[in-house]
């Protein structure tokens, strides 16, 4: 049966060849010959379609260009479809689309091109800019509308982009230096803070309370001296060094009213104690700063650690044999109380959110920054055995001072490790 675009042959549908193809099989007769031969019909009905349907979409759409690769496949896929009828016309119609997209799409990049070289020159005039906060949001607009413009000729493609990429990467990585720069001399500051702190605690423990309170007026005109570093790291450490200041200075102050007055006359003193009594004395304070150093800290807690603390100081400064496990331990309990409260509040100013968390939360949250601050303090306990072996001093003070300094960062991680297999075991 033949067919103005095809025939049958052998119970085979055949459809003649067309733009250079081969006539080729495109199906098999299923009830009749005329009933298939009209299946075939239908089907370039529905390729007529798809063709009529992709120009409709073009021309209603503003985006034209995007149909570019859709027209390609429809086109690939009709030199291959199975169907009777005249495909010739379908596929010039997609020709004939193909060049008005390409003029569309030519023109399009061509602008496209004007844009992004627009883009680069704002860019470059501001990449050297080092207003960090208001360059970074200029640059956020750049990139916005860089991505927001379409694509370039692909030959200028890549010079485009990579003219583009340096001038961000210039900002950007100034901008990155620059902040590295300023985190980098805070941890030196930092340091410093701490080397501070530590020197205030040295001062406190010492006996020679005139050495200790010439020593807290130097190294506080030194804090004032010293750089800046964020609040939140810098606030902690004010508090523990303001708090020992405080103590030097009271301390002295004491002891200078209670010098002998002129003309013989003594401040009062409170009754002397015996030996035994101030193991008992001693053994007292010991139990109740244990009981304070259990659980949560809280302002009572520290208020009543400050009362012992106050009972503490007024003991000789010279303790009996006897009382010097109830001292260790004194002194360990009251590191616990303070600690904690230390750890609390760096909890809540790292978090904004601490009070509206579980207390299961917050005890994640308190034993990882406690892990952080053993970790700190055991490179720094590491830091100071090396330098002690590799520095040595003919100052006669030089070995007791360097033992009291390793036995504090020894004490201080004891303390550490204590809360937090406390606040695990909960």
């Amino acid at each position: 049966m033949e067919h103005p675009y095809g025939y049958i042959k052998d119970d085979k549908v055949y459809l003649k060849g067309f733009l250079n193809q081969e006539d080729r099989v495109i199906g098999e007769v299923k009830e009749s010959e005329a009933s298939t031969i009209k299946y075939f019909e239908d089907r370039f009905e529905l390729a007529k379609k798809k063709v009529a349907d992709l120009k409709k979409d073009i021309e209603e759409n503003q985006n034209k260009g995007s149909f570019l690769m859709k027209l390609i496949h429809l086109r690939e896929s009709l030199m291959q479809y199975d169907a009777l009828g005249d495909f010739v016309p379908l596929i010039d119609e997609l020709n004939e689309q193909e060049g008005y997209l390409n003029e569309i799409i030519q023109a399009n990049r061509e602008r496209n091109l004007e844009i992004k070289r627009g883009l680069i020159e704002e860019a470059r005039e501001i990449m050297n800019d080092t207003d960090w906060k208001e360059t970074s949001e200029k640059f956020r607009d750049l990139k916005l509308r860089w991505i927001k413009t379409g694509p370039v000729s692909p030959d200028l493609k890549d010079e485009i982009e990579a003219a583009f990429k340096e001038t961000t990467d210039t900002f950007f990585e100034n901008r990155k230096n620059y902040f590295d720069g300023l985190a980098l001399q805070a941890e030196e500051n930092i340091k410093v803070y701490e080397s501070l702190v530590e020197q205030a605690r040295e001062a406190f423990n010492m006996q020679d309370v005139k050495q200790a309170f010439e020593i807290s007026k130097r190294i506080q005109k030194q804090w004032k001296e010293s750089g800046k570093v964020p609040a939140e790291k810098r606030q902690p450490l004010w508090d523990e060094f303001s708090r020992l200041n405080n103590k030097i200075f009271g301390r002295f102050k004491r002891t200078m009213q209670n010098r002998p007055r002129q003309g013989g006359g003594y401040s009062s003193h409170p009754p002397r104690l015996r030996p035994y009594e101030v193991v008992k004395k001693i053994e007292k304070l010991a139990e109740s700063m244990r009981d304070l150093s259990l659980g949560d800290t809280t302002p009572e807690k520290i208020s009543k650690a400050k009362r012992l603390q106050a009972e503490w100081k007024s003991l000789p400064p010279k303790k009996p044999r006897e009382a010097q496990q109830y001292s260790r331990l004194f002194v360990f309990f009251t590191d616990i109380v303070f600690e904690k409260s230390f750890l609390h509040k760096l909890a809540r100013s790292k978090y904004d959110n601490y009070y509206d968390m579980d207390e299961q939360e917050q005890r994640k949250v308190k034993i990882s920054i406690m892990k952080d601050l053993v970790s700190r303090d055991e490179k720094e306990l590491e830091t100071v055995k090396e330098n002690s072996e590799n520095f040595r001093s003919h100052e006669p003070d030089f070995e007791t001072m360097l033992y009291r300094k390793i036995s504090a960062y020894k004490r201080k991680l004891d303390v550490k490790n204590h809360i937090i297999k406390e606040l695990s075991n909960k």
